[in-house]
């Protein structure tokens, strides 16, 4: 009997959905603030600073822009890392699917 790749498990049901789908939902939004926010700052701290600045405030206004944007790329590892983990639940939740059937090699009894 040849099954196809993907065939459903007959009998087999669906978990219910549960957080995954609230959180899975919600990232697009925690993204985008989570990244608008570190780059408001930077715009305010860029836009603020007094026109001939010293080599110490020019030191200060780029540690402060490096720290931001670190911030940004810890944000953005922590929401792709949210969102796998959304996924990996949804499909372990999802339907039960038959793979092929794979036979055993033979053992010597002795």
């Amino acid at each position: 009997m040849v099954m196809g790749w993907l065939d459903r498990m007959p009998g087999r049901q669906r978990s219910p959905a549960g957080l995954e789908w609230q959180v899975w939902k919600r990232l697009p939004a925690v993204f985008a603030w989570g990244s608008a926010l570190p780059v408001s700052v930077v715009a305010w701290l860029w836009f603020t600073q007094p026109d001939p600045m010293s080599a110490l405030q020019q030191r200060d206004l780029w540690l402060a822009i490096y720290r931001l944007m670190g911030v940004v790329a810890l944000h953005w590892t922590l929401v792709l890392t949210v969102a796998i983990g959304c996924v990996i639940v949804m499909v372990m939740k999802g339907p039960a699917y038959t793979a092929d059937a794979y036979p055993l090699p033979q053992r010597d009894p002795g």
